[in-house]
């Protein structure tokens, strides 16, 4: 069986450049401030009346609600179209306190796991892996009350590149697309005409009937010649955020709920890791961010931890707790698309010539809408990379997540086995 590999990796770490004080064991803390976050009337009113509106559409649908706390386990696309193996995982939900399920629809190889009706897709569906009855197996699931969530990759598509080469990362060097590490090609996040192929295979997937829309590689590059990649908009942060926010205007009206995987360090790092994703920048576009907090991708020495592969409690509730504190907070050292300027009043001493005047300056900081800390919601690491991880270490990672203040997660296996999460969550 044919399994995406892990979705990270440590050599972005040691890549970029905040990374780079960490390893020297410099990481510093950014602050934030606890200020009151006062509504503006016409704009939340505005948006609550999207939000019903949304909510009725789903109603009519027959969509689930999102569980509140959300337990979930992910399913590969290999998996979803081999009965036997996915029955196996229906039945471990169905047994355990479990609520959720992602299933790939799209992965890492931009091949599609259903039979799509849209004809440009046609040479990326059921190409190695899938099932021809999703939508049929997506009904089963909902009849047994589990909320369905559609894994999306998005910018790792080696399928797509093959098919429009003029849209993929280039190589300075052969003028070909760009390979990273694995021969894997990306396409540039500038693509537009790629930004509609996502969009139009998320509305035909969540008309399967998923409740929930996730996108994952939704980045620039991480791992292979760096040097080599050469992109339409170096401006990689805010190249990403138009996509995020294209992304969310054209699919929120159908009434999916949106979320993105981000890589764990955004939770605490304020620069980009050199792959375009910063947490302040994903936020207002989608329902629940996702940071893969998975303690084996962290460089040895981060915080402090000679090797955080052997804290997971540690590794997770740092994570979470600054990824939790950015997201309630209303001012950032982050700016953003909506961002605006804080200014504070600076009093100007008299001359012989004017009085004492006064005048606004910019702080460094910008003001941000205040979310609500549950719109963090952790991938959990139950597969062995670096160490064995074990019952304990799944325990520790939920614990962490739950001291953290949040409630929800997600545990991320890429063989589908689930051995160590089996072992806590049977009854």
């Amino acid at each position: 069986m044919k399994n995406p590999p892990p979705r990270t990796h440590p050599g972005l770490l040691v890549a970029s450049g905040a990374a780079v004080f960490v390893l020297a064991g410099l990481f510093v803390l950014p602050q934030f401030a606890a200020t009151t976050y006062v509504k503006g009337d016409a704009a939340d009113e505005e948006k609550k009346e999207l939000q019903e509106e949304i909510e009725n559409i789903r109603k009519k649908e027959g969509r689930l609600e999102t569980p509140q706390p959300l337990k979930g386990i992910y399913m590969s696309q290999c998996v979803v179209g081999s009965p036997a193996f996915r029955d196996s995982l229906v039945k471990f939900i169905d047994d355990t306190d479990l609520n959720a399920v992602v299933i790939d629809v799209k992965d890492f190889s931009g091949t599609i796991g259903f039979q799509t009706e849209d004809p440009r897709f046609s040479g990326a569906s059921m190409q190695s892996c899938g099932a021809r009855d999703l939508k049929a197996f997506l009904k089963t699931l909902h009849d047994k009350g589990i909320y369905t969530i559609a894994r999306i990759t998005v910018f790792q598509d080696p399928e797509y590149s093959s098919a429009h080469p003029d849209e993929a990362v280039q190589s300075a060097s052969t003028g070909r697309p760009w390979e990273d590490h694995k021969g894997l090609n990306f396409v540039d996040v500038s693509s537009e005409p790629f930004w509609d192929y996502i969009v139009t295979l998320s509305k035909e997937t969540y008309a399967l009937g998923f409740d929930e829309l996730n996108f994952d590689y939704i980045r620039y590059p991480s791992d292979g010649p760096m040097k080599d990649a050469v992109y339409k908009n170096p401006n990689k942060a805010e190249a990403l955020e138009k996509f995020f926010a294209y992304l969310h205007a054209e699919l929120k009206p159908t009434g999916a709920i949106l979320s993105a995987d981000l890589f764990g360090m955004t939770a605490s790092n304020t620069d980009d890791l050199g792959i375009g994703q910063v947490l302040e920048r994903a936020l207002p576009y989608f329902d629940y961010i996702m940071p893969m907090v998975y303690p084996s991708h962290y460089p040895d020495g981060f915080n402090g931890f000679s090797d955080p592969n052997l804290y997971p409690y540690e590794i997770v509730h740092f994570a979470m707790e600054r990824a939790a504190a950015r997201t309630v907070a209303t001012q950032s050292s982050v700016r953003t698309l909506h961002s605006t300027s804080i200014m504070r009043t600076e009093t100007v001493p008299a001359t012989a010539t004017t009085g004492t005047t006064t005048r606004e300056v910019a702080t460094g900081l910008y003001s941000k809408e205040k979310y609500d800390a549950n719109k963090i919601r952790p991938w959990l690491q139950d597969f062995d990379y670096g160490k064995n991880y074990l019952p304990a270490d799944i325990l520790a990672q939920i614990q962490a997540t739950n001291d953290a203040g949040l409630t929800s997660w997600i545990f991320w296996d890429p063989a589908n086995k689930y051995d160590s999460v089996r072992a806590v969550m049977a009854k």
